[in-house]
């Protein structure tokens, strides 16, 4: 297989709504493992996260994308969004469906519209924090 290259995104104890969410908007399916599916923890472990966070999430979407997430633990400093976007690229329609879905209950802050370069193209924030830009090719 090679390498990969997917975001993994960090929430401050929401992550299972999250990740629900992106997998209403792109499908797929969805695992989450929270500190109690792990079994019995070590005390470092026990101590940075509470029982019902998630420790990892995987959406595997049947366009081939993988998004990743966790809810940070005790000590880490949370940063929503952390100058970070999530891309998504193409000349798929469904992109534009995506764009609408993702901003919902978020703040749209470029319209999807087209652009100099000839894409179509907007960006925005979900009700999560974090960033998503996405342009559609006129190819």
């Amino acid at each position: 297989m090679g390498s990969r290259l997917n975001p993994y995104i960090s929430f401050d104890g929401n992550a299972r709504q999250a990740m629900k969410f992106y997998q209403e908007v792109f499908g797929g399916e969805l695992e989450v493992s929270t500190a109690t599916d792990s079994g019995p923890a070590n005390s470092d472990s026990a101590d940075a996260f509470d029982a019902d966070k998630v420790l990892h999430a995987r959406l595997d979407t049947p366009d081939g994308y993988t998004v990743m997430a966790w809810d940070v633990p005790k000590g880490v400093p949370y940063r929503p969004g952390s100058g970070v976007a999530v891309y998504l690229g193409g000349d798929d329609d469904e992109l534009r469906v995506r764009f609408e879905r993702l901003s919902e209950g978020g703040t749209v802050t470029m319209p999807l519209e087209k652009q100099p370069w000839g894409d179509e193209a907007g960006a925005l924030v979900d009700r999560f924090g974090i960033t998503w830009m996405v342009n559609i090719g006129q190819g």
